[in-house]
């Protein structure tokens, strides 16, 4: 099956400004970024054609164009409706891997998205294991890769405990935490106490989205019902100013993942305008105030996003050298590993 890590990448909203090469040299680790959302045109168009399906990657393009989160999340269910095989995790974490090694990636921690297999009557640790199979030999090559098992928020609190059960059923080192994404306006936060406690117990950090498209509630709920590490998105806690105390005070990273707030629609609806900028995001006010940031692409292909052009976001935003070199750090920080290892990790040069 042919992979897909030469395909187009739309450029039509990117900023091609030339990072420092101070920045651009730099290893980096990435924290927010969703196996699924990484399928690159050509791969879509790969795993189509071996369920007879064909299709061009041009109206995969068009499918990967929305305005809304809604048109998003349908974006998502598409896609991933092709995932049906074993294999077919294995084809996309290795177009993955061999991406994130163009973008200087040393460590990342990719989510995957449990809860719709799940509901698509998959076996998450047969496609587990076609996934560390695929992504073993790029350590070799530099780039090593945990795991995040992810729960959908609207499929409700019990499909998430089987989230949850399957991490402990994988018994795998290399799964670090526990999360909840998808529609943060479905069901409430603390209906997730028990999943939360029982992640913990089984020694999993504790991650959700939040605030991207909701409130500030959101985010406060997530830390005060669930005791979450890092917030995924929380651009809303740029609304309340005591809960950006919080999160600096407390530490307690966001997630921030700039293009996709753009295409997603959520930053517009987050500053009620009918069409959001890069500069209108609220990126160095949070930083800025003490609050840690961890720069991410979400899902690089869908949002037709690189690392490094989140790097240059963050500069259109206004952020300097500096600033962004300490950006830099923040996501071997915040990463779910050993001070040791993360110190080692920063240490690696990609030739």
């Amino acid at each position: 099956m042919p992979a897909g890590r030469n395909c187009h990448i739309d450029s039509s909203r990117m900023n091609w400004s030339p990072l420092p090469a101070s920045i651009s040299s730099l290893p980096k680790a990435e924290l927010h970024l969703h196996l699924e959302g990484s399928i690159q045109p050509a791969t879509v168009c790969a795993l189509t054609a071996e369920h007879n399906i064909l299709l061009t990657e041009d109206e995969v393009r068009r499918r990967y164009s929305y305005r809304d989160f809604t048109g998003f999340i349908d974006a998502f269910k598409w896609v991933t409706s092709f995932l049906r095989e074993p294999r077919d995790y294995g084809l996309i974490a290795r177009d993955l891997s061999e991406h994130l090694l163009t973008q200087g990636v040393v460590y990342a921690e990719v989510t995957l998205s449990i809860g719709v297999m799940l509901l698509r009557k998959q076996k998450p640790e047969v496609n587990f294991e076609a996934i560390l199979r695929a992504t073993e030999p790029f350590e070799k090559k530099g780039l090593r890769l945990n795991w995040v098992f992810d729960a959908a928020r609207q499929f409700g609190a019990e499909a998430a405990m089987e989230v949850v059960n399957a991490a402990k059923h994988c018994q795998s080192k290399t799964i670090v935490a526990f999360g909840i994404g998808g529609d943060e306006m479905s069901v409430a936060t603390e209906e997730f106490r028990q999943v939360y406690e029982q992640a913990a117990n089984s020694g999993l950090h504790l991650l959700m989205h939040a605030g991207e498209v909701g409130g500030p509630e959101k985010i406060r709920e997530a830390i005060e019902f669930l005791n979450v590490e890092r917030i995924g998105h929380g651009i809303a806690a740029a609304q309340d100013p005591s809960l950006v105390d919080l999160l600096a005070d407390r530490r307690i990273p966001l997630e921030i993942c700039p293009e996709s707030n753009i295409r997603t629609g959520a930053l517009a609806r987050q500053l009620h305008l009918p069409e959001a900028r890069i500069t209108d995001h609220p990126l160095p006010q949070l930083w800025r105030h003490g609050v840690p940031i961890v720069l991410s692409t979400d899902d690089p292909a869908m949002f037709h996003t690189t690392l490094e052009a989140e790097y240059k976001n963050a500069a259109q935003t206004g952020l300097n050298e500096a600033e962004l070199a300490r950006l830099v750090d923040m996501s071997f920080e915040h990463a779910f590993l050993p001070e040791n290892e993360k110190l080692g990790l920063r240490m690696i040069r990609h030739s």
